[in-house]
């Protein structure tokens, strides 16, 4: 009589999936290749996708603190990238907007962003891309839903 063996394989969940997936980009992310790090790049890129955003939006939109934005946003202005204004509506709010240099900066690390996705994803149809970019936006989206809205 043979001994039975456990045949059944670690299968990392979807957390740690996520977690290596993002770490293999971030790695392939350089400021070489973007000409900036990746989380300016991603901040920059809301900024554009969301004119006249205010400091305190951002904070929850990057998942950050508002340290962590108050630096970020520092470094996108000594780089010239954005300027910060006072709302006219409510002095005590920052809007925060892209500069014609920032545009500039963003569109040549979109360039290089498209070729790095087209890499990692090469394994995938485009009809794949397009699934599984719907099915990150629900879970980015489910994510930003406050706890009350989640669990309804």
């Amino acid at each position: 009589m043979g001994v039975k063996t456990d045949e059944r394989r670690f299968e990392p969940g979807f957390v740690a999936l996520v977690t290596q997936l993002n770490k293999a980009i971030h790695r392939r992310s350089s400021e070489e290749l973007l000409g900036m790090r990746l989380k300016p790049y991603m901040t920059l890129g809301y900024i554009r996708d969301h004119p006249g955003v205010a400091q305190g939006d951002l904070e929850a939109a990057m998942f950050m603190d508002a340290n962590a934005v108050v630096l970020l946003l520092n470094e996108l202005e000594t780089a010239r990238y954005v300027v910060r204004r006072r709302d006219p509506q409510d002095r005590r709010r920052h809007i925060v907007e892209l500069t014609t240099a920032g545009s500039h900066a963003l569109e040549r690390a979109d360039r290089a962003r498209e070729g790095l996705e087209d890499e990692v994803l090469s394994g995938i149809s485009p009809e794949e891309r397009k699934t599984l970019r719907r099915l990150l936006e629900r879970i980015l989206d489910s994510l930003l839903q406050p706890a009350s809205e989640a669990r309804a």
